[in-house]
């Protein structure tokens, strides 16, 4: 058995440099497993760090949408409010008759208008041009005689009043309307970048998982090879040591047809196992 003893010997070498290997192996790929759990740890916290960022300027737009509407509804009440008020006050100019012999203001503005567009598309002469200059400035002061006789009657001015008070809110709530339709708009492409942001970094982390899971599987493959390994040595640490002459366990031995000693070793030799059962029958048949 002196040949049998050299073969367990180079065996278990051989067996325990695999074991050693696959362990090697596994150690390393648990430990690219470990910073690929890192990777996407810090992935995932980056992610929901964004997401919450994008969540909150979603809340702050679509309360500034709320506050949109609700302006333009008041510009629509303000608005309103001007017309009437507009139309009031030109219904009491209408009905207040101009001094005796004056002309009404809405024929002096129609004069004017009129005077202005000659003024603009014909061509005069230096004494035409002046005597049309002082026309034009003689119905503006005209107009703005009447005017000023109309604001002195209360009901007028109040109305004025009215309208000038209308046509400010309104215009406020334009503004505001503007105003806030910006700021909506600005947390709508803040929060869409936000959430371009989150969508890549949720692809990253797939990636990295995907290639956790496929590190850790292959660990773990390694991690049983290792553990095959360490059985196998083991049970050759046995053969070796019942084929230098060591008692083996009751337990191990069991009838049947003893092997050949030549059989015996060209199974070693192939790289097949052999069973201590195998030794055992061998030595029992004397030629250990």
């Amino acid at each position: 058995m002196a040949d049998a003893t050299v073969e367990f010997e180079r065996k278990r070498i051989e067996t325990n440099q695999r074991a050693d290997e696959h362990r090697a192996v596994r150690d390393r790929l648990n430990a690219e497993a470990r910073t690929l759990a890192d990777e996407r740890g810090r992935i995932l916290d980056e992610l929901h760090h964004l997401s919450g960022e994008a969540q909150e300027h979603r809340h702050n737009r679509d309360a500034l949408n709320e506050q949109v509407r609700a302006e333009k509804k008041l510009r629509e009440e303000w608005n309103h409010k001007l017309q009437v008020a507009g139309d009031r006050l030109q219904e009491l100019k209408r009905n207040r008759a101009p001094r005796p012999g004056a002309i009404p203001v809405w024929r002096l503005r129609k004069e004017l208008k009129e005077l202005e567009f000659r003024h603009m598309t014909t061509a005069l002469t230096g004494d035409q041009e002046k005597r049309l200059i002082e026309e034009m400035k003689r119905l503006e002061s005209a107009i703005r005689d009447q005017d000023e006789q109309l604001r002195r009657d209360p009901e007028i001015e109040r109305a004025l009043t009215e309208m000038n008070e209308a046509r400010t809110e309104a215009e406020a709530h334009h503004a505001a309307v503007g105003r806030l339709a910006e700021e909506a708009q600005r947390a709508h492409d803040t929060m869409v970048g936000l959430y371009e942001k989150v969508d890549e970094l949720r692809r990253q982390a797939d990636d990295v998982q995907a290639k956790l899971i496929e590190t850790k599987t292959k660990a773990d493959e390694e991690h049983r090879a290792h553990i095959a390994s360490i059985e196998e040595v083991r049970d050759i640490e046995k053969m070796l040591y019942a084929a230098r002459g060591g008692r083996a366990p009751a337990a191990w031995a069991d009838a049947g047809e003893p092997p050949k000693e030549e059989d015996f070793l060209a199974r070693l030799k192939k790289g097949e196992k052999v069973s201590t059962q195998d030794l055992l029958e061998l030595q029992k048949s004397g030629r250990a």
